[in-house]
């Protein structure tokens, strides 16, 4: 079946060239220039496989967009724009986007990245599936983590988790007397080559700190390594 992709661009040259190299690959992309008419298309058409977005949109910008995409839909978004700052890369991770582009960049990237993008999300939901007949619970000092629903269980109380972040908590109480560099934690569980960008990684493990330590300044679950990684707490 054809994978659909809703392409968000405002500057009709950029969005021509993505939408050209796109449909060559063989996939199904639906065109929108401005952040109205996507909001329109996310609320009355069918889902999309992947969303490409840019942040700096007339009529409503991206991240408002994001925002209302991850309501309700873990669909993989991947951020383009012409903003390179640490700050907006921060902003459009903490806002749970899957990935960040920064313009100007290569087809052969975008092309990567996209098709990175949505091998992970097949894994993602087949991992779901696999885990219903295979059940798993994980501990990590008192977290409970239960691969079966996705699901972390502190002081009884459940914490929701974004999937990047349970990934990430997973393979710490998977492997709890080792270490990872943040280029580890990348291919792990992006499962993509890396870039060298830290902001994805540090952007992910602050959030995933705030939502399951008491103090996230002084974390217990997942200790950092200053200048080699990060491991387990309590190992």
């Amino acid at each position: 079946m054809q994978e659909s992709i809703l392409l968000v661009e405002d500057d009709a040259d950029i969005n021509e060239m993505i939408y050209r190299q796109l449909t060559r690959e063989g996939y199904a992309v639906t065109q929108v220039y401005d952040g109205e008419q996507a909001e329109w298309l996310l609320q009355t058409a069918d889902s999309f496989d992947l969303i490409l977005l840019d942040l700096m949109l007339p009529k409503r910008n991206g991240l408002d967009l994001l925002q209302l995409i991850r309501r309700d839909s873990v669909v993989p978004v991947l951020i383009l724009s012409a903003r390179d700052s640490d700050l907006d890369k921060a902003l459009g991770l903490g806002f749970c986007a899957d990935d960040y582009i920064a313009k100007p960049f290569s087809m052969i990237e975008l092309v990567a990245r996209v098709k990175a993008a949505l091998r992970r999300a097949k894994r993602y939901s087949a991992a779901g599936e696999q885990a219903a007949v295979e059940p798993n619970v994980l501990r990590l000092l008192d977290l409970v983590i239960d691969p079966d629903n996705f699901t972390v269980i502190k002081d009884g109380q459940a914490i929701q988790l974004t999937a990047k972040e349970f990934q990430i908590l997973k393979l710490f109480a998977s492997n709890p007397n080792r270490v990872y560099t943040k280029e580890q934690i990348y291919r792990l569980v992006w499962n993509d080559q890396y870039y060298g960008d830290d902001n994805v990684i540090n952007v992910h493990m602050r959030r995933l700190r705030e939502k399951i330590e008491s103090n996230p300044s002084r974390p217990k679950y997942i200790k950092t390594l200053w200048g080699i990684g990060y491991k387990a707490g309590g190992a």
